[in-house]
């Protein structure tokens, strides 16, 4: 089958949208599928096409995790489309080259799916800045109503997206698909030690810190600035006990977020480790003792689950969407609050040896729904419905 995906966002950019769509291409492609993946350029001015990646120049939007704004046409980039023949054209985000997908599936005559990925509502502080948020929302609303027309089937990650979908009354059909996750990246088997120590040392984290990380955006809607202050008061409960919080990622917030490390006087208790290619994020992970994140904007929670395959203990703060991944006590724990974590902190990293291997033990059993072969078995039911109705 010949499938073409259109996404704003793709490695090296870092998030959950580029990770989904590169475990996609990856794994339709392992299956003997053609698959030709049209996105932003961040390396120049033009078009460029290689190893079936198509790329459109755009501009830099830095307010938004420095997204590029491409045009929602180009004339060239359609002439290698049509010469791909798509049987399915999968669209996986809403800015241009996701309306460009939409153009190419209706001028080909190409049944179109489109995955919901992002809740947009929870971002429209970067647009409005506070201003007008209730009209922004509603907006945002009948954007999706109306869009969802235009798709011969839709793809939510989780639960919580085809609910909140009902609920803004999109009657599409949706098929609840969680992203896969290639876990064997993860497996602490393959850790070169050396690898982990040097970069340790690169981040000056001392071989008997216990490492607290959190990994992805840095931005608001994390709410990283929940977890730093239940650090401090921890910190202050505990001052006998050598930690370190690190922070793997960059976005808008990073500034911020170091004003008030230095407001709560964590010095070089907190660690900004900033960037990290998308290839390298096992080693990263490594670094970790638990794992940590107070958001509530996740779609399905991919860094929970690659967490919880490198064998660290989980801290989630409460939301529906993670509650039948995470069991308390069993495959990782829940915070409700910023003293709620305070506690857990020093529940999990007081854990003794048997329960800690019994947390792991329970988080690799929860994550296998999400292996990369269900991923592709469950997208290619929905291809094959999507291309048999277009025939």
């Amino acid at each position: 089958m010949n499938i073409a995906i259109f996404t704003d966002t793709y490695p090296p950019e870092i998030n959950g949208v580029a990770t989904s769509c590169a475990n996609l291409r990856k794994t339709l492609m392992a299956h003997g599928h053609n698959v030709l993946l049209v996105t932003t350029n961040p390396f120049g001015n033009d078009i460029l096409f290689e190893d079936g990646i198509l790329r459109m120049p755009g501009r830099e939007l830095k307010q938004m995790y420095g997204y590029r704004l491409t045009k929602f046409y180009d004339k060239k980039a359609m002439e290698i489309v049509a010469y791909f023949k798509p049987d399915i054209i999968h669209i996986q985000s809403d800015m241009m080259v996701g309306t460009f997908g939409m153009i190419a599936a209706s001028q080909l005559h190409v049944g179109s799916i489109y995955t919901f990925h992002t809740m947009i509502e929870d971002y429209a502080y970067y647009v409005t800045k506070g201003h007008f948020d209730r009209f922004a929302r509603h907006s945002v609303r009948w954007f999706y109503r109306a869009k969802s027309n235009m798709f011969d089937s839709m793809i939510a990650p989780s639960d919580k997206i085809k609910n909140y979908l009902r609920s803004i009354n999109v009657d599409s059909v949706i098929d609840v698909i969680p992203t896969g996750i290639e876990f064997e990246r993860f497996d602490v088997a393959k850790e070169d030690k050396a690898k982990t120590a040097a970069l340790k040392k690169k981040l000056k984290i001392a071989p008997d810190d216990y490492v607290i990380l959190s990994l992805g955006r840095v931005a608001k809607e994390k709410s990283i600035d929940l977890v730093m202050r239940a650090y401090r008061k921890y910190r202050d409960l505990h001052p006998e006990t050598k930690t370190k919080l690190v922070i793997v990622g960059w976005g808008p917030a990073e500034d911020e977020l170091k004003e008030l490390c230095a407001h709560l006087d964590l010095g070089k208790s907190v660690v900004f480790a900033g960037k990290c290619d998308p290839s390298e994020t096992q080693d990263y992970y490594r670094l970790g003792d638990c794992f940590v994140s107070a958001s509530l904007t996740e779609t399905q929670g991919l860094t929970y689950m690659e967490a919880m395959a490198a064998r660290l203990v989980v801290l989630a703060r409460y939301d529906d969407n993670l509650a039948h991944t995470i069991s308390e006590g069993e495959s990782g724990f829940f915070f409700f609050s910023e003293d709620d974590l305070v506690e857990k902190f020093d529940t999990v990293i007081h854990l003794d040896a048997a329960k800690r291997k019994k947390i792991e033990a329970g988080a690799l059993k929860a994550i296998d729904p999400y292996s990369m072969q269900r991923f592709y078995e469950n997208v290619y039911e929905v291809y094959e419905r999507v291309r048999k109705k277009n025939w």
